[in-house]
């Protein structure tokens, strides 16, 4: 279940036991809505877990550094020289 799913699952709840005054015969529907709610939150709560799990750090990239030799052309060390 989603992270939508579950915000659905309390807005459900909410309205089936603070909006409505219906009354259906064997059905209590103020604890069906705080049922809804609960497991909305048990969701949330477990998804946030899992999400928080998921986040990789990725350690910053490292730059590549190129030396570069610079060869001193003073006529020895080019191989001209003696």
């Amino acid at each position: 279940m989603s992270l939508g799913g579950c915000i659905i699952l309390i807005a459900v709840g909410a309205i089936l036991t603070f909006a409505t005054d219906w009354d259906m015969e064997g059905v209590n529907l103020d604890l069906v809505g705080v049922i809804l709610m609960i497991v909305g939150l048990i969701g949330v709560t477990t998804f946030s877990s899992i999400a928080r799990r998921r986040r990789v750090v990725v350690p910053p990239a490292t730059p590549v550094v190129e030396e570069r030799h610079h060869h001193r052309r003073d006529g020895y060390s080019d191989g001209y020289g003696v």
